[in-house]
């Protein structure tokens, strides 16, 4: 369905959970399947209009104004093949939809912190998940992608039809088509040990301190973060925490609960938790961890990925944004490393794997212009600038200059290589993203192996309508 500014359903197709940015798009069209994503890259192309697609879940690509967006969100499906140990996505799944079909058969996915998360933009943006020190990337476990690329056709690029389209879409897909679904390998991970401990504020220095001397001593099958939260003090919020600025330290441990129970002991030693849920359960569980709230909100994230945790990180952070700061924030130090260092079986464009932890902040901007929320996050981000190497796209919601930021998220050869790669695949910049990679001048990137890839075999499978009726 295609729709235009004053049409009903064109507020809807545009916004998403993220509002501090709204996309401003010419037509806004209401994928109901590859076809309809087929038809709304073709009339862009015809017409020299730019593409975006809304993300489906908590992020928001760069915010478009004018141009064709393509909202994927009807287009939810999920198969399990549980003797492949793999599924495929359709491109508006969210993670709570894998979760549950892959638990039918004792299998996980390498999903994050949130179930309502969308498989696709989390997964080509690299996918930091739960376990990833025991897994890696979920960009490293991809087998297939089917988009639809800037001529306006289908393609199905495996390692084996397109090296070099195939290392670019798990890192940095959004520059390269639209992804209308995706294979990607399962774990057998029915149950694990995790949940989450919380600390009263006066505890906050120690539990900060601690857990980052903790992390240098944790084995690869414990993955974890740490949360710096300032509670409000409203029904929805748990009665022990209303109020309070917390630290919440968050477990995912892949291995047996006895060793869960010896590695979480240190943490239990600081004191009382005003609330926790450490234990064993099930991957179905695995949203309550991290419990992040759903309902449509302002925000906007700021990250750095760290060389080091650095024994003075913590108070430089305290002195900005710790309890009793003015600016609202929330900040949370995830733990790197272990399988998330090494580099995949086949490579991809996911960046800085020598980092040790990634420091997000979140702020409460009154909209897209730049306000005192967006200085604070990008203040506690220069606080770590010693030791950044990068940023990660796993935490990134989009802002007008985001685009312009993408060499912040690639080391110069990989940034230098997308370039190329865009010169082929899309040389005209038809593809807008957070992290847009704008084609290489004055030189054409070498065609990789397979480059006339034929359409997907899934494409009909998708659940909906042929989506014939664009209209434009």
């Amino acid at each position: 369905m295609a729709l235009r500014p004053g049409d009903a359903g064109y507020e809807d197709a545009r916004s998403g959970v993220q509002r501090a940015y709204l996309h401003e798009p010419s037509v806004a069209v209401r994928a109901g399947g590859a076809e309809d994503v087929r038809l709304a890259v073709r009339y862009a192309a015809e017409h020299g209009h730019a593409v975006a697609v809304q993300a489906t879940g908590h992020g928001l690509n760069a915010p478009t104004e004018g141009g064709v967006l393509i909202d994927t969100a009807p287009m939810a499906g999920v198969r399990v093949d549980p003797a492949s140990r793999t599924a495929w996505a359709a491109a508006g799944t969210r993670w709570e939809q894998v979760i549950a079909a892959a638990a039918e058969h004792g299998l996980a996915p390498l999903s994050g912190s949130s179930p309502d998360v969308g498989v696709v933009g989390y997964t080509v943006n690299g996918g930091l998940g739960l376990l990833s020190r025991t897994f890696g990337f979920a960009a490293d476990h991809v087998r297939r992608v089917d988009l639809v690329t800037a001529d306006g056709e289908f393609r199905s690029v495996t390692p084996d039809d397109d090296d070099g389209l195939f290392w670019a879409l798990r890192g940095a897909g959004g520059n390269f088509g639209v992804v209308t679904g995706l294979e990607f390998d399962l774990f057998p991970v029915a149950r694990f040990y995790g949940g989450g401990l919380y600390f009263d504020t006066e505890l906050i220095p120690a539990v900060l301190e601690t857990y980052r001397e903790w992390t240098g001593t944790v084995p690869d099958r414990m993955s974890s973060s740490i949360g710096l939260i300032p509670l409000p003090d409203v029904p929805a919020v748990p009665a022990p925490l209303r109020g309070r600025h917390v630290a919440h330290v968050r477990i995912a441990y892949a291995g047996t609960v006895e060793s869960g129970e010896e590695l979480v002991a240190p943490l239990r030693a600081l004191g009382p938790r005003l609330v926790e849920n450490v234990g064993e359960m099930p991957y179905t569980a695995s949203g309550t961890i991290h419990n992040e709230p759903k309902q449509p909100r302002n925000f906007y994230c700021a990250n750095a990925m760290m060389s080091k945790f650095d024994a003075s990180v913590p108070g430089a952070v305290l002195d900005l944004v710790g309890p009793g700061a003015e600016v609202f924030a929330v900040v949370q130090f995830n733990h790197l490393g272990a399988a998330l260092a090494q580099p995949p079986a086949i490579p991809n464009a996911v960046d800085h794997r020598d980092a040790s932890h990634v420091l997000r902040v979140v702020t409460l901007p009154q909209g897209p212009d730049r306000d005192v929320a967006h200085e604070t996050a990008q203040t506690v981000t220069q606080a770590v600038a010693p030791w950044a190497l990068g940023r990660s796209p796993s935490f990134l919601q989009g802002e007008r200059d985001a685009g312009a930021q993408a060499r912040e998220y690639y080391t110069p050869a990989t940034f230098d290589r997308l370039a190329a790669l865009k010169a082929v695949h899309d040389p005209e910049n038809m593809f807008r993203c957070n992290l847009n990679v704008p084609p290489a001048k004055g030189e054409a990137a070498s065609p990789a192996k397979g480059e006339g890839v034929a359409p997907g075999k899934d494409e009909d499978v998708s659940p909906s309508r042929p989506g014939k009726s664009i209209v434009m």
